[in-house]
């Protein structure tokens, strides 16, 4: 298995009530992800400990395969109005 040329992770926050309903609502996103060439992994889950809390996870085999995905992702609009803060980062 070869190492992963970007890794994408962190986390961002939502109103604890809707955290559930925004992670539910990227399932579709995490499953064309998954199938795209390029994409090692992808999660979007429900931390454990804080109930507002969503971690986000990526590791893609190039620059160029997360773009071309990026492109197409079509993001689920219910984070966006939800969000309160975060922190995510890559790592090439």
């Amino acid at each position: 298995m070869s190492t992963p040329k970007i890794i994408i992770a962190g986390w961002y926050t939502v109103e604890p009530s809707k955290r559930d309903e925004v992670v539910k609502a990227h399932e579709d996103l995490m499953n064309r992800a998954r199938q795209t060439p390029g994409c090692l992994d992808l999660a979007i889950t429900a931390d454990l400990v804080d109930p507002a809390r969503i971690n986000n996870f990526e590791s893609w085999a190039s620059e160029e395969a997360l773009q071309a995905f990026r492109k197409v992702a079509n993001p689920p609009e219910t984070d966006r109005p939800n969000l309160r803060n975060g922190n995510v980062e890559a790592s090439h």
